[in-house]
C-alpha cells in the first residue's frame, strides 16, 4: 500500500512538472506584448486558461488515485483469498498424510518382487538395445530397436502387452541367430557409392554379396563391404554360399561377430610385409633372389657335369666334354712320365677343374652370412627410429611401440627367410662338388695305377 501511495505521489508530481513546462513555453514564444496593459491584459488571460487546464489536470489526477486505490484493495481481497485457500489446502494435505502414507506402503507390500521384475525387465531392455544396435541382424529388421528403446527409457512399469512384445523379440534374436536369410538391403561399396543388393545373411554372425564380406555399421544402419577381403578360399566360400538356393554349403563363418574377420584384413599382406623393411628389407630380398638364380645355375651345370662324367667312365670312348676326358687327355699327352710325374700332373689338372666346378659357391656362402646381418642392422634402425618416436610422443599409445617394434623386426625376419635356404642350398651344393672331386681323384688314381705305380691322391 505505501509503495502504491509512494508511486501515485511521484506521477502526480511528474505530471505538475510537465504541466508547468507545457504552460510556461508558449508563453514564452508567443508573439511578446508592446505595451503594459497588453502585457497586463495578456498575463490575465493567461492566468485564467492555465487555472482551467490546472483544475482538469487535476480532476483527471484524483480520478486515476481513486482508481489506483480500488485495483489495490482488489488485490488486497484477492490475496487474502488465496492465503485462506492455501492455509485449507494445507491443512487437508497434512489431514491426508497419514492416508497417502498407509496407502504407499500398501503398495510396495502388494508389489512384492513386481517392482525388481520390472528393474530387471528395464535392464534387460538396455542389454538388448546395446544387443540389437550391433547385431548385423539389424540390417534386416531396422524396425525392433524402438521397442526395446521405449522400455528402456520407460519410467512407468510396462504392461503385460509390452512385456509380451519384448518376449517375442528375444524369440525372435534367437530364431534369426540360427537362420541363413536372404534380403534386399543398400550396400556401401569400397569407393563409397550405394548400391541396393541381394545380401545373404549366416545367422548373426556374417553378411556376404556378390561374393564379398560385409560389415554392419551400427552408426548408419548400413552394410559396407569391407576395404579388405579375406583370402580367396573364404571368397570362394561365400560365393558358393550365395549360389546355393537349398541344402548344406560349407561357408567360414566368424563366431565373433566380425570381430575376428576385422583382424584378419587389417593384417598386412607379403607386399606391405616387405615394405615394412623399407631399403634394407628389399636389399635383402635382392640377394635372395640372386642368390637363388646363382644356385639354380650351379645345380644345372654340376648335374650335367656329373652326367657327362659317368657318360665317359662308362663309355671311355665318348666324345663327351667332361673333366674326365681332359685328365685322360693329359696321361695320353705324357706316355713317358712315370707314376709319381703323372700323379703331379694329373693333380695340376684337377685343381684347374676346381674353379670351374666351386664356381660362384663362395658368393652364396656369402649371402647366406651377410642376409641375417642386413636383417640385424635394419632391426637396429628401426628400433632406434622407434625410441624416438616414444621420446618425442611418450609411451601413452601402445600400438605406436608396437608397431615400430614390429616392423623393425621384419628385416630380422627376411634375413633369416632368405640366410636358411641359401645357407642349406650351399651345403647341398657343396657336397655335390666333393662328389664330382672324388671322382676325378679315383679317375687320377686309376690312371697313375695304370703306370705301374701307386700314388695317393689328396682331393682338396
Amino acid at each position: 500500500m505505501k509503495s502504491t501511495i509512494r508511486n501515485l505521489n511521484s506521477i502526480r508530481q511528474s505530471l505538475w512538472v510537465l504541466c508547468l513546462y507545457f504552460a510556461v513555453v508558449p508563453a514564452v514564444m508567443a508573439e511578446s506584448p508592446k505595451t503594459l496593459d497588453e502585457l497586463i491584459k495578456q498575463v490575465r488571460s493567461d492566468s485564467v486558461l492555465e487555472s482551467r487546464e490546472l483544475a482538469e489536470r487535476e480532476r483527471e489526477f484524483r480520478n486515476a488515485r481513486d482508481r489506483q486505490a480500488s485495483l489495490l484493495q482488489s488485490a488486497k481481497a484477492k490475496l487474502a483469498a488465496e492465503r485462506q485457500r492455501g492455509a485449507e489446502l494445507k491443512s487437508r494435505y497434512e489431514a491426508n498424510e497419514p492416508a497417502i502414507k498407509d496407502k504407499t506402503e500398501r503398495l510396495h507390500e502388494r508389489m512384492g518382487a513386481l517392482g525388481e521384475l520390472f528393474g530387471i525387465v528395464r535392464q534387460t531392455s538396455k542389454d538388448m538395445l546395446s544387443l540389437f544396435s550391433a547385431s548385423i541382424i539389424s540390417a534386416q529388421l531396422p524396425d525392433r530397436k524402438e521397442t526395446a528403446k521405449l522400455l528402456a527409457e520407460r519410467k512407468s512399469n510396462p504392461n503385460i502387452q509390452a512385456l509380451e512384445e519384448f518376449w517375442h523379440l528375444l524369440l525372435d534374436e534367437m530364431v534369426q541367430a540360427g537362420k541363413v536369410a536372404r534380403f534386399e538391403a543398400p550396400v556401401i561399396t569400397a569407393d563409397g557409392q550405394e548400391s541396393r543388393r541381394e545380401v545373404v545373411r549366416i545367422g548373426a554372425f556374417n553378411a556376404v554379396s556378390d561374393g564379398l564380406y560385409l560389415r554392419y555399421l551400427p552408426e548408419t544402419g548400413r552394410l559396407v563391404e569391407l576395404g579388405r577381403q579375406p583370402q580367396a578360399r573364404f571368397l570362394t566360400l561365400a560365393k558358393t554360399l550365395e549360389e546355393s538356393k537349398d541344402g548344406i554349403a560349407p561357408v567360414a563363418l566368424d563366431p565373433s561377430r566380425g570381430a575376428i574377420l576385422s583382424l584378419m584384413v587389417q593384417k598386412p599382406d607379403w607386399s606391405e610385409h616387405i615394405e615394412q623393411g623399407g631399403a634394407i628389407g628389399y636389399l635383402i630380398i635382392g640377394l635372395g633372389v640372386i642368390g637363388l638364380l646363382l644356385a639354380a645355375e650351379r645345380t644345372f651345370s654340376l648335374t650335367r657335369l656329373h652326367r657327362k662324367m659317368l657318360d665317359q667312365r662308362q663309355d671311355p670312348e665318348a666324345e663327351t666334354d667332361s673333366a674326365i676326358r681332359r685328365l685322360r687327355e693329359v696321361a695320353q699327352e705324357h706316355p713317358k712320365l712315370d707314376a709319381e710325374a703323372l700323379g703331379l700332373k694329373l693333380d695340376q689338372a684337377i685343381l684347374g677343374e676346381r674353379p670351374q666346378i666351386k664356381r660362384f659357391l663362395p658368393t652364396i656362402a656369402i649371402f647366406a652370412s651377410v642376409a641375417p646381418l642386413l636383417g640385424l642392422l635394419g632391426t637396429v634402425t628401426g628400433m632406434i627410429e622407434t625410441f624416438q618416436a616414444i621420446t618425442l610422443f611418450g609411451t601413452g599409445d601402445p600400438k605406436l611401440m608396437s608397431g615400430g617394434i614390429s616392423g623393425a623386426l621384419v628385416t630380422t625376419e627376411m634375413g633369416l627367410v632368405v640366410a636358411i635356404p641359401l645357407l642349406l642350398l650351399h651345403s647341398w651344393l657343396n657336397g655335390n662338388t666333393r662328389k664330382l672331386i672324388y671322382l676325378l681323384d679315383e679317375e687320377s688314381a686309376a690312371l697313375v695305377a695304370s703306370r705301374g705305380g701307386q700314388v695317393r691322391v689328396v682331393s682338396g
